[in-house]
């Protein structure tokens, strides 16, 4: 628990120079709709052991300079849909684009959102309709979410603080029937990213008004036809009792961003205790990390967001297309036929994809890259020791989840991250083994330009 000792020091040691707002809004669909992430479904959503939130977060520097984060319960959203809702916040809130972020949690147990993994999905006349009357909801509640935030910006204090996680194993080297074992052992093996970054917002009394943080690692524990946040949902909802405890009221919001960990999987799972045990372990390691001095965050809010052009492989021939238009695949097929009427039609398949990449230097010393699709923790490593300036924090599933982007590494080693989900995502090919680089050259150059904008 946070001792209100640590809170009273907290709040001499610094003065407000930010202003900070938070919100939380259900975003739980009302009727069936069909759920994300698994292509083994056969039916939608059946009942709901927890409720799906909207969670927004504004900040304020004492420039002027302004943006919000937006984390959602969702598998993903694609491109056209953050681009609807970033343009709606911008109109209302004259906000730019680079100041508006969007962050899913990648939970398994959330709606179907878009285009985002189209091909996976077997839905009916009547599930796409439900869909649209969803996604209809949807935007009004994001809107919602952004529009509470940016109206309770109150002076605030801001303070960085890291703590470490350990459920997340990597799922491409530890065999998942093997995990208990070796974990006992001491023997897993493969790279992970433990760390658990945490950004506090105070009121000047002391008292939390809204947690940040991540962590790196699927939001796969279950599988069932229940609406549920997992394990993300979890550790919000820990930390926001908490919040409540000490503040005496509802208003604390504690909202997740996940990490690169589009190769870590919670194991063992499948048990509903199992992703309450993770979501518990991880909000313990937040409130520990508060626990500990942080850095104060001095300074301004610095923004950038450009496309980078990720490099695909030559796309498949018509011929190609044609038969795995027959596939017994459904994810084969409904792609091929996909890419078969853009050919129809005159249209080139794509041979790059322009990915959007985001960087927010908050203060300082430190800031966050938002990376796009679902990103391999190789890519957290390397730029924790590559990125300079400051500590930066990597998230992924942000703004447009389009599809894997693995490291070279991965993607010369193939497999599911490396090569095959990139049919389940739509896309004509694979990545290029270049596409580390020019990801990576695209994040330094997006990262300067955040920190040159202070």
């Amino acid at each position: 628990m946070f001792a209100s000792i640590l809170l009273a020091f907290l709040a001499c040691s610094y003065q407000p120079v930010w202003n900070v707002g938070a919100s939380r809004v259900e975003i739980t669909p009302k009727e069936p709709v069909w759920m994300a992430g698994y292509a083994s479904r056969a039916k939608p959503a059946s009942g709901k052991s927890s409720e799906l939130y909207a969670r927004g977060l504004a900040l304020k520097d004492g420039a002027g300079n302004s943006g919000v984060i937006i984390t959602l319960d969702l598998v993903g959203i694609d491109a056209k849909t953050s681009a609807g809702w970033s343009a709606a916040i911008s109109k209302e809130f004259k906000l730019p684009r680079k100041a508006i972020v969007f962050a899913c949690s990648h939970t398994h147990c959330g709606p179907v959102v878009g285009s985002t993994l189209e091909d996976m999905y077997p839905l009916s006349d009547a599930d796409r309709q439900a869909s649209a009357r969803y996604q209809g909801f949807l935007v009004d509640q994001v809107l919602k979410a952004a529009r509470l935030a940016l109206a309770n910006l109150a002076p605030a204090t801001l303070s960085w603080h890291k703590g470490a996680c350990g459920f997340a194993v990597n799922r491409r080297n530890n065999p998942e029937a093997e995990v208990e074992k070796r974990r006992a052992m001491g023997s897993l093996v493969g790279p992970v990213d433990h760390s658990v970054p945490v950004l506090v917002a105070r009121d000047p009394s002391g008292k939390m008004r809204a947690i940040l943080f991540g962590y790196a690692c699927h939001a796969t524990t279950m599988g069932f036809q229940d609406w549920y946040g997992d394990w993300p949902g979890e550790a919000c909802s820990a930390l926001e009792k908490d919040l409540a405890r000490e503040r005496g009221d509802s208003e604390g919001v504690a909202l997740f961003v996940a990490g690169c960990g589009a190769d870590q999987n919670p194991l063992p799972r499948r048990r509903l205790e199992l992703a309450k045990a993770y979501g518990t372990q991880l909000a313990l390691s937040v409130q520990a990390a508060i626990g500990q001095s942080g850095v104060p965050v001095r300074g301004k809010l610095g923004m950038a967001l450009e496309k980078v052009e990720l490099p695909l492989e030559a796309p498949p021939g018509r011929d190609t297309l044609l038969d795995q238009k027959n596939s017994k695949e459904k994810a084969v097929a409904s792609r091929a036929k996909r890419l078969l009427d853009s050919l129809d039609k005159g249209d080139p398949l794509p041979t790059r994809y322009p990915a959007p990449v985001q960087a927010w230097a908050i203060g300082d010393v430190h800031g966050v890259i938002f990376l796009p699709g679902e990103v391999v923790v190789d890519y957290s490593l390397r730029f924790s020791k590559e990125l300079k300036g400051r500590s930066w924090w990597v998230a992924s599933y942000t703004n447009d989840v389009m599809a894997y982007i693995p490291s070279k590494r991965i993607r010369i080693e193939g497999g599911y991250e490396g090569e095959k989900a990139m049919v389940y995502y739509g896309l004509p090919a694979p990545w290029r083994e270049q596409v580390e680089q020019v990801l990576a050259d695209g994040v330094k150059k997006i990262a300067d330009m955040a920190m040159v904008s202070e």
